[in-house]
């Protein structure tokens, strides 16, 4: 029996949410993480931007507290993704960096999801595809501009083109 799926809600905001989870249960919950588990991956994320980060940074990243995120850490440098080292200034801190290992793993994560997600592209029609690509990029500068004006910054950081370059690309006129 095929799942069943409710009606999208009537919200705009609330029928953003149901596709953006959508969307990451393509990207995260269709594609195995062994062997680390789906929190694991969480700490792995979080240190390949922030490599020789300090346990207490890493638990406040991850929303969790200091003992949980050390038995994270625990199950990764048993696996080899991990690594722990004393801090140069001080030695009883511990400084977490990706191993090799973490590093290999995660670019092999990527590829696994990145063909997930083509897979779901290849099913779609172009029209549809490239309205995807614009509807994410509008969302991720508007998302960029919003971050950037409460953090004080007033830039938009977003890499894609804005609304006006779009526009006239769909216009047959050069960005």
């Amino acid at each position: 029996m095929a799942a069943f799926r409710s009606r999208p809600p009537s919200d705009e905001a609330a029928r953003a949410t149901a596709t953006a989870a959508e969307l990451l249960a393509v990207l995260s919950g269709r594609t195995p993480t062994a062997p680390a588990s789906r929190s694991q991956v969480r700490v792995l994320l979080v240190l390949e931007q922030r490599d020789g980060i300090n346990l207490r940074t890493l638990a406040a990243s991850l929303g969790t507290t200091p003992p949980s995120a050390s038995r994270l850490c625990d199950r990764l440098e048993s696996t080899g993704f991990l690594e722990r080292e004393a801090a140069a200034a001080d030695r009883r801190e511990v400084r977490l960096r990706l191993s090799g290992s973490g590093r290999t793993f995660l670019a092999d994560l990527r590829v696994r999801r990145e063909r997930e997600v083509r897979a779901v592209l290849a099913a779609m029609p172009v029209a549809d595809r490239e309205a995807l690509r614009e509807g994410l990029e509008s969302f991720c500068a508007a998302a960029h501009r919003m971050l950037g004006k409460e953090s004080g910054a007033g830039a938009v950081l977003a890499s894609g083109p804005t609304g006006t370059e779009r526009a006239g690309r769909r216009q047959g006129r050069p960005a």
